[in-house]
Protein backbone atom coordinates (compact mmCIF):
# COMPACT_ATOMS: atom_id res chain seq x y z
CA UNK A 1 0.00 0.00 0.00
CA UNK A 2 1.13 3.44 -0.99
CA UNK A 3 0.15 6.89 0.71
CA UNK A 4 -0.89 9.49 -1.81
CA UNK A 5 -0.69 13.50 -1.65
CA UNK A 6 -3.88 15.58 -3.13
CA UNK A 7 -3.65 19.12 -3.54
CA UNK A 8 -7.06 20.01 -5.22
CA UNK A 9 -10.40 18.66 -5.90
CA UNK A 10 -9.24 15.32 -4.27
CA UNK A 11 -8.60 16.79 -0.95
CA UNK A 12 -12.53 16.95 -0.94
CA UNK A 13 -13.04 13.44 0.88
CA UNK A 14 -16.46 13.11 -0.86
CA UNK A 15 -14.78 12.91 -4.52
CA UNK A 16 -12.29 11.38 -3.11
CA UNK A 17 -13.97 7.98 -2.05
CA UNK A 18 -16.02 8.42 -5.30
CA UNK A 19 -12.71 8.36 -7.45
CA UNK A 20 -10.96 5.86 -5.41
CA UNK A 21 -13.76 3.73 -4.62
CA UNK A 22 -12.68 3.65 -0.63
CA UNK A 23 -13.06 5.29 2.48
CA UNK A 24 -9.12 5.86 4.12
CA UNK A 25 -7.51 7.74 6.87
CA UNK A 26 -5.91 10.99 6.09
CA UNK A 27 -4.26 14.24 7.51
CA UNK A 28 -3.28 17.73 6.54
CA UNK A 29 0.40 17.34 4.88
CA UNK A 30 2.42 20.36 2.62
CA UNK A 31 4.65 19.53 -0.63
CA UNK A 32 7.77 21.57 -0.37
CA UNK A 33 9.30 23.42 -3.92
CA UNK A 34 6.39 23.05 -5.80
CA UNK A 35 3.94 25.37 -6.93
CA UNK A 36 0.25 24.76 -6.96
CA UNK A 37 -1.23 26.84 -9.85
CA UNK A 38 -4.72 27.42 -11.47
CA UNK A 39 -5.57 25.40 -14.96
CA UNK A 40 -6.90 27.92 -17.51
CA UNK A 41 -10.40 27.82 -17.87
CA UNK A 42 -10.86 24.70 -15.22
CA UNK A 43 -11.93 24.50 -11.50
CA UNK A 44 -8.91 21.89 -10.83
CA UNK A 45 -5.38 22.71 -10.60
CA UNK A 46 -1.50 21.14 -11.30
CA UNK A 47 1.62 21.37 -9.43
CA UNK A 48 5.19 21.55 -11.05
CA UNK A 49 8.65 22.28 -9.16
CA UNK A 50 8.87 25.45 -7.87
CA UNK A 51 12.14 26.36 -5.32
CA UNK A 52 11.02 27.51 -2.20
CA UNK A 53 7.28 27.16 -2.51
CA UNK A 54 4.87 25.23 -0.56
CA UNK A 55 1.42 23.45 -1.30
CA UNK A 56 -0.63 22.70 0.97
CA UNK A 57 -2.86 19.45 1.13
CA UNK A 58 -4.64 16.26 2.37
CA UNK A 59 -2.36 12.97 2.76
CA UNK A 60 -4.52 10.05 2.33
CA UNK A 61 -2.88 6.55 3.68
CA UNK A 62 -2.70 2.89 2.43
CA UNK A 63 -4.04 3.20 -1.17
CA UNK A 64 -4.75 -0.43 -2.86
CA UNK A 65 -3.94 -0.66 -6.04
CA UNK A 66 -7.40 -0.82 -7.13
CA UNK A 67 -7.94 2.59 -6.06
CA UNK A 68 -4.30 3.99 -7.50
CA UNK A 69 -5.85 2.38 -10.87
CA UNK A 70 -9.08 4.24 -10.79
CA UNK A 71 -6.86 7.78 -9.59
CA UNK A 72 -4.86 7.21 -12.58
CA UNK A 73 -7.73 7.31 -15.03
CA UNK A 74 -9.58 10.21 -13.02
CA UNK A 75 -6.06 11.95 -13.36
CA UNK A 76 -6.14 11.43 -17.13
CA UNK A 77 -3.42 11.87 -19.84
CA UNK A 78 -2.04 15.30 -18.80
CA UNK A 79 -0.64 13.93 -15.10
CA UNK A 80 1.87 12.00 -14.34
CA UNK A 81 2.30 10.43 -10.79
CA UNK A 82 5.43 10.99 -9.04
CA UNK A 83 6.80 9.71 -5.65
CA UNK A 84 7.80 13.02 -3.49
CA UNK A 85 8.51 13.72 0.26
CA UNK A 86 5.90 15.63 1.98
CA UNK A 87 5.39 16.87 5.40
CA UNK A 88 2.63 15.87 7.55
CA UNK A 89 0.59 17.25 10.66
CA UNK A 90 3.02 16.41 12.39
CA UNK A 91 6.00 17.32 11.03
CA UNK A 92 7.14 14.22 10.00
CA UNK A 93 8.61 13.47 6.54
CA UNK A 94 6.44 10.97 4.16
CA UNK A 95 7.04 9.27 1.19
CA UNK A 96 3.76 9.63 -0.77
CA UNK A 97 2.57 9.79 -4.67
CA UNK A 98 1.32 12.59 -6.18
CA UNK A 99 0.38 13.27 -9.70
CA UNK A 100 2.07 16.60 -11.14
CA UNK A 101 1.15 18.18 -14.66
CA UNK A 102 3.36 16.42 -17.65
CA UNK A 103 5.80 18.92 -18.86
CA UNK A 104 4.17 18.99 -22.44
CA UNK A 105 0.22 20.54 -20.83
CA UNK A 106 2.17 23.17 -18.56
CA UNK A 107 1.46 25.98 -20.70
CA UNK A 108 -2.09 25.37 -19.67
CA UNK A 109 -1.45 26.80 -16.14
CA UNK A 110 -2.05 30.14 -15.21
CA UNK A 111 0.57 32.79 -13.40
CA UNK A 112 -2.64 32.46 -10.19
CA UNK A 113 -2.51 30.31 -7.39
CA UNK A 114 -5.21 28.10 -7.00
CA UNK A 115 -7.41 28.32 -3.88
CA UNK A 116 -9.35 25.37 -1.77
CA UNK A 117 -11.53 27.86 0.14
CA UNK A 118 -12.54 29.48 -3.42
CA UNK A 119 -13.13 25.97 -5.08
CA UNK A 120 -15.48 25.07 -2.08
CA UNK A 121 -17.17 28.29 -2.24
CA UNK A 122 -17.53 28.33 -6.31
CA UNK A 123 -15.71 25.82 -8.09
CA UNK A 124 -16.82 22.23 -6.57
CA UNK A 125 -20.61 22.45 -7.48
CA UNK A 126 -19.53 23.16 -10.99
CA UNK A 127 -16.70 20.52 -10.84
CA UNK A 128 -18.98 17.57 -9.98
CA UNK A 129 -21.87 18.68 -12.69
CA UNK A 130 -19.52 19.25 -15.59
CA UNK A 131 -16.63 16.63 -14.95
CA UNK A 132 -16.92 13.41 -17.30
CA UNK A 133 -13.68 11.50 -15.84
CA UNK A 134 -15.96 10.45 -13.15
CA UNK A 135 -17.93 8.28 -15.45
CA UNK A 136 -14.69 6.46 -17.19
CA UNK A 137 -13.87 5.09 -13.35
Amino acid sequence: MIHLFTYGSLMCSDIMYRVAGCKTGFTQASLYNFFRSKIAGREYPGIIPQQGAMVPGVLYFDISAEALERLDIFEGEMYQRQEVEVINDTHDSVTAMTYIIKPQYRGLLTDKEWSFSEFLAVGKEKFEESYFGFQEI
